[in-house]
C-alpha cells in the first residue's frame, strides 16, 4: 500500500509539474504573440507614415509641375503675340511704304 501511495504522490507531482510547465509555456506563447503583433502595428505604422511622406512629395511635385507647365504656357502665348505684333507691324510698315 505504502508504493501505490508513493506511487500516487509522484503521478500527483508530475501532474503539478506539467501543468505549471504548461501553463509557463503559454505565458512564453502569449509574451511572444504580443510582441510580434506589436512589431506587425510598428511596421504598419512606419509604412503609413512612409506612404503619407510620399503622398506629399507626389502633391508637391504635382504643384510644381503644373506651376512650370503654367508658366511654359504663358511664355509660348507671350512669344506667338510677340510674334503676331511683329508680323503686323511689318504690314503696317509695308503699307506706308510707297512701292519703288
Amino acid at each position: 500500500m505504502r508504493d501505490q501511495e508513493e506511487q500516487s504522490l509522484k503521478e500527483a507531482k508530475r501532474k503539478e509539474k506539467r501543468a505549471a510547465e504548461e501553463i509557463k509555456q503559454l505565458a512564453r506563447e502569449q509574451a511572444r504573440r504580443k510582441d510580434t503583433l506589436a512589431r506587425e502595428q510598428a511596421i504598419e505604422e512606419d509604412q503609413k507614415k512612409r506612404e503619407t511622406k510620399r503622398a506629399e512629395k507626389r502633391a508637391a511635385e504635382e504643384i510644381k509641375q503644373l506651376a512650370r507647365d503654367q508658366a511654359r504656357r504663358e511664355d509660348t502665348l507671350a512669344r506667338e503675340q510677340e510674334i503676331a505684333e511683329a508680323q503686323e507691324a511689318r504690314k503696317l510698315k509695308a503699307k506706308k511704304q510707297p512701292p519703288q
